[in-house]
């Protein structure tokens, strides 16, 4: 089974490309490595990354920290999806 999770955060203005790099070195710093991963960068300097496991869905997976204050805007928001096959 396929369970992706992802990490969304909004920083500090004129700090998104310091997330950009925070969050792919804690990417490489996880306990397990992902099957994949990737990293977005929206508009407001909003920063999304999607880690993709092959686990069940109710796995003890590791997730991405929360930044520093310093670094972003608010609470980071989290989502875990599991793949449901081709629809």
């Amino acid at each position: 089974m396929t369970v992706a999770l992802m990490w969304e955060a909004r920083a500090v203005p004129g700090r998104g490309p310091d997330l950009v790099a925070w969050t792919e070195e804690r990417v490489r710093e996880l306990t397990r490595s992902p099957l994949r991963h990737e990293s977005f960068r929206a508009p407001q300097d909003r920063v999304l990354v999607i880690t993709w496991w092959d686990a069940p869905y109710d796995a003890d997976l590791p997730e991405l920290p929360d930044p520093d204050g310093d670094l972003v805007t608010r609470p980071v928001h989290r989502w875990r999806f599991e793949s449901l096959g081709s629809v």
